[in-house]
């Protein structure tokens, strides 16, 4: 009788396209998959695959000091991209290295890019007539965005239902109102940190947006009690507000929210009164309310 060897396969010798890229190298973390070129040419050609092919990108999973250089080489055959997250990449991130990644990429439907303080008002413009499928965009703590720039993204991405723009503290509220006014599938929108903004642009903001669940006005010190109560009017699926250092918000606006079970950063004054109590008697005390 013959003896039937069993032949030692080789990970490589697994379709590439078919089950390597979309269901093994998926799972592992790009920084162990960058770490795989170097084993040999064949492992550095299945990367490279790899990296052409992948869906979305996190910045974070390598760690922030990646070089321009090396984040320009990962992603320059990508165009398939539908996530891409930069956040915190001040140090080293410019137009000069997102703009090709955005050019080519007219897939993406998030974008994450804040703290990156080195782009320029050229980098929303270039995501606002690249990715007309955009629906969520971070731009948090980019104070280069101005009210042109944003103007080209309310023209252009319609579809945005997540906008968050704590601390762009160019923007006024015509320019918020323009976003919202085209906008209008908007449901997380963040103006957090802004002085700039005030009554006008969040009365607009509930008007133009009925689908709008969460609101960041942390900060805003214009915002008053009539744009609040205007929120609650126009706002039927609101589940979050906050207004937390908003000083001329009071509960009597507040309270109608409150009733609807809107989650506000605010406690209810009688309870903001029993936290006070407590910290100044050590405990908390006993109180019988009859209505």
């Amino acid at each position: 009788m013959m003896s039937v060897t069993p032949t030692r396969g080789c990970l490589l010798d697994l379709p590439w396209e078919d089950i390597l890229v979309p269901h093994i190298l998926c799972h592992l973390p790009l920084q162990q998959l960058l770490s795989l070129q170097r084993v040999s040419k064949s492992f550095q050609s299945l990367i490279q695959l790899y990296l052409a092919n992948m869906r979305c990108f996190d910045s974070s999973q390598i760690g922030p000091a990646i070089p321009r250089a090396a984040f320009v080489n990962l992603l320059k055959d990508n165009e398939v991209l539908q996530q891409l997250a930069l956040q915190n990449c001040s140090d080293w991130l410019t137009d000069q290295e997102l703009l090709p990644v955005i050019g080519q990429n007219h897939h993406l439907h998030q974008i994450q890019l804040k703290g990156c303080a080195q782009l320029s008002r050229h980098a929303l413009v270039a995501i606002s007539l690249s990715c007309p499928n955009l629906r969520q965009l971070s731009l948090a703590h980019c104070e280069w965005v101005d009210s042109l720039s944003l103007r080209s993204l309310a023209d252009h991405c319609k579809a945005l239902e997540a906008v968050d723009l704590t601390a762009c503290r160019q923007l006024k509220d015509e320019a918020i109102c323009y976003l919202v006014q085209k906008c209008g599938r908007l449901k997380s929108l963040s103006l957090a940190v802004n002085a700039n903004v005030g009554d006008v642009a969040v009365e607009e903001t509930a008007k133009c947006c009925p689908e709008l669940e969460h609101l960041d006005l942390t900060g805003c010190l214009r915002v008053k009690n009539d744009s609040i109560r205007v929120l609650a009017e126009y706002c039927p699926k609101l589940r979050s507000l906050k207004v937390k250092h908003c000083h001329n918000v009071a509960e009597s606006s507040l309270s109608i929210l409150r009733s609807r079970g809107v989650e506000l950063d605010v406690e209810p004054p009688l309870q903001r009164a029993l936290v006070l109590l407590q910290d100044v008697v050590g405990f908390a005390p006993f109180i019988n309310l009859q209505i």
